[in-house]
This record gives C-alpha cells, sequence and structure tokens, in this order.
C-alpha cells in the first residue's frame, strides 16, 4: 500500500518525546478506530489473503487499531499504541528490486489448482503485522524481534517498512525479499523521512553482529549478499538503499518528490534544495533517510508534511500558476488515504497518559487531526461507529465529504480548512493538557475515556460547522446557477 512515513527521535521533537507517524495510502479505504482487549484477540490467526494460520502467545495486551470497516480483505489494523505504552505503524509498501526477489522470493499463496493438489499458504503481510505483534511487546526492541522472528518462520508475500516507538527508542525494520530483514533505531536527535522506497542508507554490519545496540538483521544477511552477489557499493562503503531497493524512472516521479519536500520543510538552512546548485533536488536517489532538522519538531511539523502538496513549489497541482510543472510528482496527501496516525509516546506525562495517538481520516490536504488517549477500553462512537454507507455522523466520513467538496474549489475553500485544522488541533490540545494535569492528580482510567469522549464531540462540532460552510461554497459555484438578473 502506498504510504508515507515520518519518524521522529526524542531529542529531535519539541517536548522529548517519540512519534512515528504515517498515512495509510489504500483505494479509499473506509477506516475506524477501535480498541481491542485482550479476550477479543485471536488465539489463533488466519490471514484472509494468504490463509497462513498462526498460533498467536497467551496474555495479550490491549492495544487500539484502524481497522478497515469492510472484513473482506482481513483486518488491516493499520496502526495502534498497547497497554504498555509501545506504538506501531505498518506497513510503508518498500521497493526492491530483481536480483533480491530472485535470491529470496515473496512468499505467495499457492492456490490447489485441483482435488489432489494442496494449497500452499503465503506469508504475512499488511493485512496481518499490527495484528500478530502489537499485543505482544512491552519495548519496540522487542516488536523488532518478535516481527523478525515471524518473517524468518512464515515469511512475508510483499515489501515493507515497519516502525516500533517507546518512551526513549523508535525502531525503523525493512523486509528484503521473503524472509530476510534488516532494523536500524533511529538516531534520538534525528527525523526519518520514507516514502515508498527502500529506506535505510547506511548500516552497520559490525553492531548488527556486535553489541546489537542501534543495528539489527538476519543472522545470514552477510553471506546472502556475498553469496547472491547483491553489493553495489564502492569504496567500502555500505549503502543498503543502493543494495535492497530500486532506482527506477518512476521512484522520481512517485517517490523521491515527496523525500525532498519533507526533507526541504526539516532543514531549509543546513542543506540546499532548489535552484542550479541545489543538494537535493525532488530527483535526487541519494536524499538522506533520516536528518537532523534545524529546528525540533512537533506533530503538527509532522501533519504539515504528510498533508503536502507541494505548496510553495511549482509543482504544486493546486497552483493557480502552470509553467508546466503543476502537478508534475505525487503529492504526499492524495484523495485516497484512509487514515493517517502520529503514535505519540511521552516521557513526560504520568504513566497511564504517557501514550498519545492523533489520528485523522481522508485526505490529509483537508482532514484535521485529532488527539486521543489509547488507554482505555472503548473508544468514541464518533471514531468507531462507521458503516460503509456515507454519514455525517462519524469522524471518517465527515473528513472524506470535507476533501471531496473542497478539493475542486481549493483557492476559495482552503481559509475554511486551514481554520478547522487549527481549531481542532488547538481545542485538542487544551483538552489533553486539562485531562493530563487530572490524571497526574490521581485520575482514574475512566478519566480518559470521559477524555476522549469530549475530544470526539469538538472534532465532531467543528466537523460539522465546516462541512456547512464548505458545502455552502461548492453550491455557490455549481454550473447550474443562474439568477434573473443573468437574462
Amino acid at each position: 500500500m502506498s504510504c508515507t512515513t515520518v519518524l521522529v527521535g526524542k531529542k529531535a521533537s519539541n517536548d522529548g518525546s517519540t512519534m512515528i507517524a504515517r498515512t495509510d495510502d489504500g483505494h479509499f479505504d473506509v477506516k475506524k478506530m477501535v480498541v481491542v482487549e485482550p479476550e477479543k484477540q485471536p488465539k489463533k490467526y488466519k490471514s484472509v489473503i494468504s490463509h497462513v494460520e498462526i498460533e498467536l502467545p497467551e496474555n495479550p495486551m490491549r492495544y487500539t487499531s484502524c481497522p478497515s470497516v469492510d472484513p473482506a480483505q482481513g483486518i488491516w489494523a493499520a496502526t495502534g499504541i498497547n497497554a504498555a505504552n509501545v506504538g506501531m505503524t505498518a506497513t510503508e509498501t518498500i521497493t526492491s528490486n530483481p536480483r533480491v526477489l530472485a535470491a529470496d522470493p515473496l512468499v505467495e499463496l499457492k492456490k490447489a489448482k485441483s482435488r489432489r493438489e494442496k494449497e500452499i499458504p503465503g506469508g504475512i503481510g499488511e493485512e496481518d503485522i499490527v495484528v500478530l505483534v502489537l499485543p505482544y511487546i512491552h519495548t519496540a526492541r522487542e516488536g523488532v524481534l518478535r516481527l523478525a522472528s515471524l518473517l524468518e518462520q512464515y515469511g512475508t508475500y510483499e515489501s515493507n517498512g515497519i516502525a516500533f516507538n517507546d518512551e526513549n527508542e523508535v525502531w525503523w525494520l525493512e523486509t528484503i525479499g521473503g524472509h530476510h530483514w534488516m532494523a536500524r533505531r533511529v538516531p534520538e536527535d534525528r527525523v526519518v523521512i520514507n516514502p515508498n522506497q527502500f529506506g535505510m542508507d547506511g548500516f552497520d554490519f559490525e553492531d548488527a553482529f556486535g553489541a546489537r545496540e542501534a543495528h539489527l538483521c538476519s543472522a545470514d544477511l552477510r553471506e546472502f549478499i556475498a553469496e547472491n552477489h547483491l553489493d553495489l557499493n564502492q569504496n567500502g562503503s555500505f549503502n543498503p538503499r543502493d543494495v535492497f531497493g530500486s532506482r527506477r524512472d518512476m521512484d522520481h516521479i512517485y517517490n523521491t518528490p515527496r523525500a525532498w519536500f519533507m526533507g526541504r520543510w526539516l532543514c531549509p538552512n543546513s542543506h540546499s534544495w532548489d535552484g542550479p546548485e541545489a543538494e537535493f533536488t525532488p530527483e535526487s536517489d541519494n536524499i538522506p533517510w533520516s536528518l537532523v532538522p534545524d529546528r525540533k519538531v512537533t506533530v503538527e511539523d509532522v501533519k504539515y508534511m504528510l498533508s503536502a502538496n507541494f505548496q510553495g513549489t511549482p509543482y504544486n497541482p493546486y497552483s493557480r500558476h502552470d509553467n508546466g510543472q503543476r502537478g508534475m510528482y505525487r503529492s504526499i496527501g492524495i484523495n485516497r488515504t484512509g487514515v493517517t496516525s502520529i503514535c505519540q509516546i511521552r516521557p513526560y506525562a504520568a504513566e497511564p497518559v504517557k501514550g498519545l495517538e492523533w489520528i485523522c481520516f481522508g485526505s490529509t490536504t483537508f482532514d484535521a487531526i485529532l488527539p486521543v488517549y489509547p488507554n482505555v477500553s472503548k473508544m468514541p462512537k464518533y471514531l468507531s461507529d462507521v458503516t460503509l454507507d456515507a454519514s455525517t455522523e462519524n469522524f471518517y466520513w465527515g473528513s472524506r465529504l470535507i476533501g471531496a467538496l473542497a478539493d475542486p474549489w481549493y483557492s476559495s475553500c482552503i481559509q475554511q480548512i486551514e481554520r478547522y485544522q487549527l481549531a481542532v488541533a488547538t481545542k485538542g490540545r487544551q483538552i489533553v493538557r486539562d485531562y493530563d494535569r487530572r490524571m497526574a492528580e490521581g485520575g482514574d482510567l475512566k478519566l480518559l475515556e470521559k477524555a476522549n469522549e469530549e475530544l470526539a464531540a469538538m472534532a465532531k462540532e467543528q466537523t460539522t460547522d465546516t462541512l456547512n460552510k464548505i458545502l455552502l461554497e461548492a453550491s455557490t459555484h455549481m454550473r447550474n446557477g443562474y439568477n434573473r438578473a443573468d437574462n
């Protein structure tokens, strides 16, 4: 699934928190946000797509999930935070190359062609990974190790990147072929920007096979590289992106421009991004996987990057002026996004409220991001009670409707959109500040459900008000708008 990922180390954020964020860019997938209690977690999991069956450990933890409302293709839980304050987002579809895929083929379902044949299940994939991992891990590193063991045992039928965070660390794992993998701990002072490509541009094998402080990988990865002549690097350096990833013309339209825009936002002064002497361009293959930002990064910065449509550049599809470059690159904020989340783990907050999950639905260009507390037994109906039918009674469809109505009339609607986004983020922060304080003074977990209801009620009020305004604006531009004075 085409997505965009941003990862923030604790020394790169404004408040010392870690953040992992991703747009879940499906095909207008209808999404909801729910809490999965331990008794609702299956003891045996069966994938709809690959048919693989996996026995699950005992004693799962409660966790949040953003599954698809239509279960026809499986759960697709997307993202969540568990009761141990560990966040996870899965997955970022990444690229690979024929050399890797030939050496370690993807594990795809092989259906029986006749009654005499036996079906051979495939591996695990985006449909499955959150459910298989998040309820059972107590740290981000544990998430890497559990997922790695599943990949080695069952394989995967697709190439993916997966992120985990806890109070101290952020980890990123990328799959290599069907069974191999590598993972890095994000440096504390850096921000990772990852579109749909194999992202890592450096890896320390000495650490991975020694102290394992910040690098982990398959036990036979060095032999796998050597035996299959995968290493393309010169002068003794090792760039995993060159070895395991792609370098295609389509990357320069679909992937690298997104990294360029995010890097340009994070480091406008320390790197050069524009003009004939630019260090990096939208089509550069060497844009760094991680950067030390020029200033500390906030939740709002992450949301801005994940909402981007190349504003302030010649490539903005909404620009009134076209020099032949308008809309030539794939925007980060696109029409078919189902859900976007920022899993934030805050070291300064009381233990029950360390985790804060910022959630929005639909196209990030037009939607608003709402903070909610994950350490609860249920989510408000405004987030969880979503059906396949369009409605103004939930956050998902309200967000979708605003985006669809505002897009054709961007220039006349964008001011209302910006006011809406600002209002939800500001009022959301005010509510969170209040309930953080009340929890620090000894409040119980029931108080968090009350907080979430208050947050959802605020989001509904703001969404309905904005939808009314955008609908009126769109209606005034309808082509059959005539008055008697027009005669």
